[in-house]
């Protein structure tokens, strides 16, 4: 090994091969890369060009953005326009696109999820339903996933309590629409009170991790603020409902009415 590898080697540089093969990407695309404006240009010893982690960083966000469905061209652009490292980029992308809460979804067989339901076939359209929910997922196999078990023993316990699918399904309905505002209430906020300071600062490196900072500590904010408006909002509701239950509880019984096929006989017996 010459003695510039040997430099290059042992202070963190690579040449384009070993780029290549750290990467996984080919010599020539690395290349196209840079040609594009996506990669910056190697730090060059005598004849020969050394990248860093910083190169590594670069290719590692612009095949998440791809992932993401932007073209080279506007990652090009997202590039140009940031004032931070590429790995501060890497880790706020990371940090913005990572679940909310992890949780294993969990796999059933058409039958067995029929019978959790208390059914004996799963009806199509209301699996449709659960399906553009975001609640459930059919699979190629046939089983049925279901991305968010709590959510799926929630319905299986209000099924068990007397519940029809159908109006657990309405119901989840109802609740996927008002969880929508409470989630983009604190994305604005976020855009609006932290993002948008920062972006117009010129987004200094140095504030790179506060802002990825506060996105981690209003994660759960947003949790608990809304579990506890939830419980505000649920208790008010509830003693609403029974106000009116005892007002109506206090009133007379109705009687019930016999059916008209029972009056009408009794009227041709007298």
């Amino acid at each position: 090994m010459s003695a510039a590898k040997k430099r290059g080697a042992s202070d963190g540089k690579l040449t384009i091969g070993e780029l290549a093969r750290r990467t996984g990407m080919t010599v020539r695309n690395i290349r196209a890369h840079q040609t594009r404006g996506l990669l910056p240009p190697p730090e060059v010893h005598g004849r020969t060009g050394y990248y860093n982690e910083e190169h590594v960083a670069r290719i590692e966000l612009t095949r998440e953005m791809q992932a993401e469905g932007l073209n080279l061209e506007a990652i090009r652009r997202v590039l140009e326009t940031t004032g931070g490292s590429s790995q501060e980029i890497v880790d706020f992308a990371r940090a913005v696109r990572a679940p909310f809460e992890d949780e294993t979804p969990e796999i059933f067989d058409a039958a067995e999820l029929a019978a959790s339901w208390g059914v004996d076939k799963l009806d199509p359209k209301l699996l449709r339903h659960s399906e553009e929910l975001g609640i459930l997922r059919e699979l190629p196999d046939g089983k049925i996933e279901a991305i968010s078990p709590r959510l799926h023993r929630a319905g299986v316990a209000l099924i068990e309590l007397g519940v029809s699918p159908e109006a657990g399904m309405a119901t989840a309905d109802k609740l996927r629409r008002n969880a929508e505002g409470a989630a983009w209430a604190y994305v604005d906020l976020f855009v609006k009170e932290i993002w948008e300071p920062f972006d117009k600062a010129g987004r200094p490196e140095e504030d790179w991790a506060k802002v990825r900072e506060a996105l981690d500590r209003m994660r759960p904010l947003a949790s608990d603020a809304l579990l506890a408006m939830f419980q505000i909002t649920m208790g008010e509701a509830t003693e609403t409902a029974s106000e009116r239950t005892l007002r109506d509880a206090g009133k007379p019984a109705r009687k019930r009415r016999a059916p008209k096929a029972a009056k009408r006989s009794k009227r041709r017996r007298s």
